[in-house]
C-alpha cells in the first residue's frame, strides 16, 4: 500500500508544526550559581530587585534564595577585606606612635646627658657665700 499524497502532506504539516513550536518555545536556562551571581554584580542586583518587589517569589523561587546566598557571601568578603584594612590601618599607626616616642625618649636622654667636653672651666658665677646678708666676710691671710 502507498501512502496517499494528503496523508503525505498531512504529516509534513504536523512535523512543520511541531518543529516550529519547539523553536518558538522559550529555552530553559539554567539558575545562575552563587559563584556566577557574585562575579556579575548587575545580575545579582536585578535578582534581588525581582526577589524584594514580590515577597512569594522571594519564598518559592530558588534563584532568590541564591541570590540571597551570594549577597551573604560578597559581605562577608567585603567585611573581611574592611577588616584587614583596618588592621593594616591600626599597624600603621601604631609603628608611627612608637617611632615617635621613640624619638622623644631619645631626645630626653640626650638632655639629661652632661657632656664634660662642654662645660665650663671656671665657675660662672660666685658661689654663694654662707654668712648672713650683713655680714662681710673676712678673708684669711
Amino acid at each position: 500500500m502507498s501512502p496517499s499524497p494528503l496523508n503525505l502532506r498531512r504529516c509534513l504539516w504536523a512535523c512543520l508544526a511541531l518543529t516550529g513550536l519547539a523553536a518558538c518555545s522559550p529555552r530553559h536556562t539554567p539558575p545562575a550559581s552563587v559563584d556566577d551571581l557574585m562575579e556579575d554584580r548587575v545580575a545579582l542586583d536585578g535578582l534581588l530587585m525581582k526577589c524584594n518587589a514580590n515577597p512569594e517569589m522571594a519564598l518559592k523561587d530558588a534563584d532568590c534564595g541564591t541570590a540571597r546566598t551570594a549577597s551573604v557571601r560578597l559581605a562577608v568578603q567585603n567585611q573581611r577585606v574592611d577588616l584587614a584594612k583596618r588592621q593594616q590601618e591600626f599597624e600603621r599607626s601604631r609603628d608611627a606612635l612608637r617611632q615617635a616616642q621613640d624619638r622623644l625618649r631619645a631626645a630626653e636622654e640626650s638632655a639629661r646627658k652632661v657632656d664634660a667636653y662642654h662645660l665650663p672651666l671656671v665657675p660662672v658665677d660666685p658661689p654663694a657665700s654662707d654668712a648672713p646678708a650683713g655680714a662681710v666676710a673676712q678673708s684669711k691671710p
